[in-house]
């Protein structure tokens, strides 16, 4: 986009500005393209250039936040491909709940909460579904609100909608249901309410021109449902109105997508699962399944927290003590580095042995076990720091230490290090830990 004439570039470059601290206008605007740091901050520009440049500044995907407080982020996303660049919202997982079903269901999708190399993995969305009983959908409603969780409503009746919205006033929840039918009277609601609006087709060419008319309203808080026609259509969809948002600039192409699993594979969870799955990939903002267990949970889950991490940065667990089959202060002691892909590993062989035991997880830098050692994030000194800073001696009477059979070379360094330790070399392969830990002599 061509700004010849906005005020930046009236700017006389000056050698030190009192009001952004950078040298000159041109380095200011280098540091606004590159995105690390806010237009805003230059008090010189007019509001008429603030508009222009925020707007040619922005994403080609249109970020929306859902939930109470803005809680879910959706959108925002600048690239087709994660090595390019880190995604910048995640994939947010839904369960759909129905009238029958829903007093069974509901504490099942609750027990899907757990801790995951310090992120948070439980049922982010709750989805109901208007289907034409009204007593029954607001009752259904006010269950989910209950639960705490955000919602996706969706209804294509304009009044059932403003009830449900009424319901769930100031949490924000995400308002499925224009289509070309109905958009004027789902975009009042939608703006009544002050939530983003779902809008959906018979193929995309319709939903392009749903999504035109809604913008000539002044509605661009928008998520664009994919459909449920067939899987081929659907993922058609996704991959189409990503590449028109990003790769060809094409703004109106450029909302967050819903995707209904559900839907698109109704009774059968395990295609349900692999749609999920793929639609992680590509490019589902929100993905509704009509149920989630732990057994769903825990690959698809990993695969998202793989997929929406920074490609260069390693997943790191917190360096801490982590008893391992009940361990406590008189069990023995194993420590290893801080890369997840490690940590992992050797706690589901420690876990596989039975023997109760403390892993000790020490910061590494997120390398594996060699390669921290080369680097000197793994040593007789860094192990020594550990220690001091986690009282591990105050808290573990066992003096026994388990390291990783790769770097036997420091277990002398170690022993001076931590005296009155017993400093044992574990095996070069965790998959030997299971026999060794069961005749390991403590």
């Amino acid at each position: 986009m061509a700004l010849k004439g906005l005020d930046i570039f009236k700017l006389t470059p000056k050698t030190n500005c009192k009001d952004c601290g950078i040298p000159t206008c041109m380095a200011f605007a280098m540091k606004v393209a590159q995105g690390s740091i806010a237009i805003e901050v230059c008090p010189h520009m007019s509001a008429e250039s603030l508009a222009v440049i925020g707007a040619a500044a922005a994403p080609p995907m249109r970020s929306l936040k859902i939930g109470a407080g803005g809680a879910h982020v959706l959108g925002g996303e600048t690239v087709l491909f994660r090595h390019e660049k880190t995604f910048a919202a995640k994939t947010l997982y839904g369960v759909a709940l129905k009238p029958e079903t829903a007093a069974a269901a509901l504490p099942e999708i609750m027990k899907v909460d757990y801790e995951r190399i310090s992120e948070r993995m439980f049922v982010e969305l709750l989805y109901v579904e208007y289907t034409g009983d009204r007593d029954a959908f607001l009752d259904l409603v006010q269950t989910a609100k209950d639960t705490g969780r955000a919602l996706a409503v969706e209804s294509h009746d304009a009044a059932a909608a403003k009830e449900a919205m009424e319901i769930l006033k100031g949490l924000e929840p995400l308002l499925i249901g224009a289509d070309a039918a109905n958009y004027a009277a789902m975009d009042a609601v939608a703006k009544e309410y002050r939530v983003a609006l779902g809008v959906s087709g018979r193929d995309l060419d319709e939903l392009y021109d749903t999504v035109l008319e809604l913008e000539k309203l002044g509605n661009k808080d928008l998520v664009l449902d994919v459909g449920h026609v067939s899987v081929k259509d659907a993922f058609a969809a996704a991959v189409q109105l990503r590449r028109a948002a990003v790769k060809d600039g094409d703004r109106s192409a450029g909302y967050p997508s819903f995707v209904n699993a559900g839907k698109l594979a109704p009774g059968d969870p395990e295609l349900q699962l692999a749609l999920a799955s793929v639609f992680t990939l590509k490019y589902g903002s929100v993905i509704i399944l009509e149920g989630m267990s732990y057994a769903q949970a825990l690959p698809l889950y990993g695969l998202r927290q793989n997929i929406f991490t920074d490609p260069q940065k390693p997943m790191t667990v917190t360096p801490g003590i982590y008893p391992i089959n009940g361990g406590g202060e008189n069990a023995v002691c194993a420590t290893t580095v801080d890369f997840a892909l490690t940590y992992f590993i050797i706690s589901g062989e420690l876990e596989r042995s039975g023997v109760p035991c403390n892993l000790l997880i020490s910061d590494a830098g997120g390398y594996s076990v060699l390669t921290a050692w080369a680097a000197g994030k793994l040593s007789a000194q860094s192990l020594g720091k550990f220690f001091k800073e986690f009282a591990v001696e105050d808290k573990i009477k066992n003096r026994t230490l388990l390291i990783p059979g790769k770097v036997a070379v420091l277990k002398g360094e170690i022993e001076e290090s931590l005296p009155g330790w017993r400093i044992v070399v574990a095996p070069n392969e965790a998959v030997s830990l299971v026999k060794y830990m069961k005749e390991l002599e403590v």
